[in-house]
């Protein structure tokens, strides 16, 4: 039986991977730097909270992390552990910066030091390109960096220590380059997440207004349990490289959410409010993939457009705020 290490296995990626690794017959060790059980309400969810061994570790002190190591002696770590909010980047960039790297350099310099052979995946982030030219669309891995917040500019930094251990030591590091993909599981403060949730709220009335920002940005949005797939596969081949993860589509946000409120049957002119305040200056106007090398070296498929994405995120919310209401009400 193989071991698993997730970071950041509270989140939405790192439930939803725990759920696919022990689906495979993984032993599963889950990190957080949560240590309040209702902060695995995600586990809880999808059935698998006793499932997954939880254990804490600060990531930030290498000795603890290789002592951690020592302790549980995975095959493969998924490092999915980041501050990853683009907007509250910009109000905390030390913190995010120092998490967001530190942490990634501990692992690398743990598994070089106690075990070389452990495989290590890092979670990289569309977010590191920046503003793309529209003749550099669709963005693929060769394409160099120019990240337009701190949280892309530590995603970078986080990247290039990967590559840096897995060219200099042998490490074998792979990095999945992820763009936007959505589920039940995200976290609130996430766009997609925050429409969806707002639009059914409304619908059931709950809720009589949705506040939102820039309706003119462009992006590429996914599925997180598809991508969570991609992750595990980059660990299964022979040798280690780096990937992007994407639909390969793309569409506006007021195209989607004029999508989700005619599903729901909405008035979108009664319930929406812009507010100058969610406008960001260095959003970035247009994103979005290709996924030809995932496609083509880990046998990975991505197959759901964006009404059909919809349809799902609308049902998956509506079960996921059922469950929460007979869970903690």
């Amino acid at each position: 039986m193989k071991t698993a290490l997730i970071t950041g296995i509270s989140g939405q990626d790192g439930a939803y991977l725990a759920q696919l690794l022990l689906q495979k017959g993984y032993k599963v060790i889950g990190l957080s730097r949560q240590t309040d059980r209702k902060a695995f309400h995600r586990l809880t969810y999808l059935g698998i909270e006793e499932k997954v061994i939880l254990d804490t570790c600060d990531l930030a002190v290498l000795q603890e992390v290789i002592d951690f190591l020592e302790t549980h002696k995975p095959d493969e770590i998924y490092n999915l552990a980041a501050q990853s909010s683009v907007g509250q980047s910009f109000q905390f960039p030390q913190e995010t910066f120092t998490f967001n790297t530190l942490s990634v350099m501990n692992l690398l310099e743990g598994i070089r030091r106690f075990d070389k052979k452990i495989r290590f995946y890092q979670a990289s982030s569309s977010e590191m390109f920046g503003n793309v030219s529209l003749q550099n669309l669709p963005i693929k891995e060769s394409l160099l960096f120019h990240p337009a917040s701190p949280y892309g500019i530590s995603k970078a930094s986080a990247h290039w220590l990967a590559v840096n251990y897995r060219e200099a030591y042998g490490l074998f590091t792979a990095c999945g380059i992820l763009f936007n993909h959505e589920s039940a599981l995200r976290g609130e403060n996430f766009v997609i997440k925050k429409i969806i949730n707002t639009a059914v709220q409304i619908r059931n009335g709950e809720a009589e207004e949705l506040t939102v920002g820039n309706l003119a940005i462009s992006r590429d949005w996914g599925y997180a349990p598809k991508y969570v797939e991609a992750m595990w596969r980059m660990l299964q081949k022979d040798s280690p490289s780096d990937y992007v993860i994407c639909s390969g589509q793309v569409t506006s946000l007021l195209e989607l959410l004029n999508q989700v409120f005619l599903k729901l049957d909405l008035d979108l002119r009664t319930h929406i409010r812009i507010d100058p305040n969610l406008l960001r200056s260095l959003d970035l106007a247009i994103i979005y993939g290709d996924n030809a090398k995932a496609k083509q070296e880990l046998d990975w498929e991505y197959e759901m457009d964006t009404l059909g994405l919809i349809s799902k995120l609308i049902e998956d919310e509506k079960d996921w705020m059922n469950w929460k209401k007979t869970r903690f009400e």
